[in-house]
């Protein structure tokens, strides 16, 4: 897929169903947090919309994660900000070429996982596949470092990969994702660009924000897959402690502390409650969601499960494993996925500058599961 948008050359750009009855009060604030959120922005440079053509990744699943890929796009209905869109399938796109930056953290947690990210060689040529491809690998403590620059030999990836040493203390999740993508932006315009992270799940200190490296993702078309590691106990109650007590929904509902919702979810939220609280703000509808998204992207607070977030807003999957064995499974089930992701583009009808939220649902087939890129950037024409 041709990417629609071009960075700036600038090595110093840092840019940045529906839900049960929610509280007009619990709004009202939030929109407050919002503006607040923005004002304490610093004016950033923009980046130059080179056409319109917005392209949407998507995956769909039974619900026991077998793939599905002879639907057309007349299964699929799109949003944009509520606005119904007509939508192409854009086809052939795993026969193009494909540029993957590999990030691993070996600062932090990661350094505890280093021997979980050797012996991948293999995997890692079946995830890459057989079409023409560039591959480099980054590593990150509290920054990022270029290991192997951008390569047609995954020997050589798999070969640093063993190699590697622990870095210092930080975590800084978003600085690295936002510096891989830079890295993407500079690879031939007809190669596809994916970023596979594989880090712990809270950001530890970035000067990176959400939105930056979600805008810079968007710009540049980039599809990721997150493995995470947990984060330590300290680093989650440190997080969780950002949230309100007060639960903005119903009794036993999607924001509650005592959900009663799907069993399989409640086993996986105990414990880890500003998980459940992003998760329930996926499902927001526009547009309350843009602003919920706008939020995310602007509010430093909001870094709990940095890993898994970034991976939903982005339209990418994740995956969390424990040791090398998962790891391997999961990259596996990923190179199975990768060739039968749909990929659509529309031409928006409200091309207005800012934000917007996307909303890809299936049709009639609600035994189907559906991952989708959920927002993208329009920015104001320079003059």
């Amino acid at each position: 897929m041709t990417p629609r948008f071009q960075l700036s050359a600038d090595p110093t750009y840092n840019n940045p169903n529906p839900m049960r009855r929610p509280l007009p009060l619990a709004l009202l604030v939030f929109g407050l947090l919002i503006g607040a959120a923005f004002a304490q922005q610093p004016a950033t440079p923009t980046i130059t919309v080179q056409s319109n053509l917005v392209e949407v990744p998507a995956l769909v699943t039974t619900k026991k994660g077998e793939v599905i890929f002879a639907l057309k796009p007349s299964d699929f209905r799109l949003t944009d900000d509520g606005i119904p869109q007509h939508i192409s399938l854009v086809s052939d796109t795993d026969w193009q070429p494909l540029a993957m930056a590999i990030v691993v953290e070996t600062g932090g947690d990661g350094a505890a996982h280093l021997a979980d990210y050797q012996g991948l060689g293999a995997i890692l040529d079946s995830v890459v596949g057989a079409e023409e491809h560039r591959v480099a690998l980054v590593t990150f403590d509290s920054a990022p470092h270029l290991i192997v620059p951008f390569t047609s030999n995954t020997d050589s990836v798999s070969a640093a990969l063993d190699r590697l040493h622990s870095g210092n203390a930080g975590g800084s999740i978003l600085d690295a994702v936002a510096f891989a993508v830079r890295l993407l932006s500079h690879q031939p315009p007809n190669y596809r660009r994916e970023l596979l992270l594989i880090s712990e799940t809270i950001d530890q200190g970035s000067a990176t924000t959400a939105g930056q490296a979600l805008r810079l993702i968007s710009d540049t078309n980039t599809t990721m897959y997150t493995f995470a590691f947990s984060s330590t106990r300290s680093a989650v109650a440190h997080e969780a402690g950002k949230f309100s007590d007060a639960e903005p929904g119903p009794a036993h509902g999607c924001f509650s502390r005592d959900y009663e919702g799907d069993p399989g979810d409640a086993a996986e939220y105990k414990g880890h409650y500003p998980r459940q609280v992003l998760d329930c703000i996926s499902q927001l509808a526009p547009p309350l969601r843009l602003a919920t998204m706008a939020f995310l992207a602007a509010h430093d607070a909001l870094r709990a499960d940095t890993a898994r977030t970034i991976a939903h807003l982005a339209g990418g999957e994740f995956f969390h494993f424990k040791n090398a064995k998962s790891l391997r499974k999961d990259l596996i089930q990923v190179s199975h996925d990768v060739p039968n992701f749909y990929v659509f583009s529309f031409t928006p009808t409200s091309p207005t500058p800012g934000l917007h939220a996307l909303r890809l649902t299936l049709i009639d087939r609600p035994q189907l599961r559906l991952t989708a890129r959920t927002e993208y950037w329009i920015d104001s024409k320079r003059p």
